[in-house]
């Protein structure tokens, strides 16, 4: 069953939005908006205290004289840890992770620093990212770059192998997250207005100032052979969900006239069914399709959400063993309706 903007207005459970048609069970999401300050701080707790002992774990290991190699296995750990953090910080720029804004916001700016991402500029591209994702004329705010099939094949040689270059998996997902986290991310994105270019300049100064002290206390090269790895190895995990989520086979692109957002979130996002640790260690971001349904729900209210509306388990749905088919998609085939592979 499906409610008409004409109707809506004379029926409270139902709800009207941009001139499109909304489901019967849309306002039941709603019912899951509600933050619960002590359920995040407890995940502030089981995350960052794990965190910070895997990081006095691996100064001990350097400076002790171990092997590098028991560095880089508890650097994998941490990473895991790190990814979790990020979705905590990814909650309080939705404003959904604690019911005061304000701890929202401060949390957030401190999150922000551990990953390497400035709160208030990646809140304005991420929004962005979810007004316009799926949209094929409103491309190039915080998503992957993407060509329709036409307009690959109508590219200059040259460019055709530079779109090849950065679709590649090893550039996308392992340069990629070096060049986000460590370059990108310390540069304002492009059309923010002044509080967005304060903030990267506020995240940075702290990062040189978390960097500074370390040196002090630990050296500039222990912490270098921990920061660089765990960084590097939670930000390849990072853009792989992130790719996961939005390019996978079948999906849902379409121009600005015909974009529907129902569609964008059911159909252009991917439920990620990944085994209970993995998604504990994603905070639930896999149930990606719900969180753009409505992304004021908060991380630890996704999966109840999904299991009490049935419509939600009719997504796209991928293990992480059939996942791994979506590398080989490049672009979006108009005529087909579907992501496909090059030609």
């Amino acid at each position: 069953m499906v409610v008409r903007e004409a109707d809506a207005s004379n029926r409270g459970e139902e709800r009207k939005s941009y001139g499109r048609i909304w489901p019967d069970w849309y306002p039941v999401l709603s019912t899951f908006r509600k933050a619960d300050s002590r359920r995040a701080i407890w995940q502030l707790t089981n995350t960052l205290v794990p965190y910070c002992c895997l990081w006095y774990l691996m100064i001990q290991s350097i400076q002790l004289g171990y092997s590098y190699k028991l560095t880089l296995v508890l650097t994998l750990a941490a990473a895991a840890f790190l990814v979790r953090v990020f979705i905590l910080f990814h909650d309080c720029v939705h404003g959904s992770f604690f019911t005061s804004k304000k701890a929202n916001d401060i949390v957030g700016y401190l999150l922000g620093v551990l990953v390497f991402t400035s709160f208030e500029d990646w809140r304005f591209s991420h929004l962005r990212h979810h007004v316009t994702y799926a949209n094929l004329d409103a491309r190039g705010f915080g998503d992957i770059w993407t060509l329709t099939l036409k307009e690959y094949e109508e590219l200059p040689r040259s460019k055709r192998l530079r779109y090849g270059l950065y679709r590649n998996p090893v550039v996308l997902i392992g340069l990629g997250a070096f060049f986000v986290f460590f370059l990108s991310n310390r540069l304002p994105s492009r059309k923010v207005k002044r509080k967005e270019r304060i903030s990267v300049l506020a995240t940075n100064l702290l990062i040189i100032a978390v960097f500074v002290i370390a040196v002090q206390v630990i050296g500039w090269r222990t912490y270098l052979l921990i920061q660089f790895p765990v960084l590097w190895f939670a930000g390849m995990a990072g853009i792989w969900l992130f790719y996961v989520q939005h390019q996978f086979e079948g999906g849902y692109w379409a121009p600005k006239s015909e974009w529907e957002p129902l569609r964008a979130a059911m159909e252009g996002s991917s439920f990620y069914n990944l085994p209970a640790v993995l998604r504990w260690f994603s905070s639930n971001i896999g149930f990606h399709h719900v969180h753009h349904l409505n992304p004021r729900i908060p991380n630890y209210h996704l999966k109840k959400c999904y299991d009490t509306v049935p419509a939600l388990q009719t997504a796209a749905s991928f293990s992480i063993r059939s996942s791994l088919r979506c590398i080989r998609l490049k672009v979006w085939d108009e005529k087909r309706q579907k992501m496909v592979a090059f030609p």
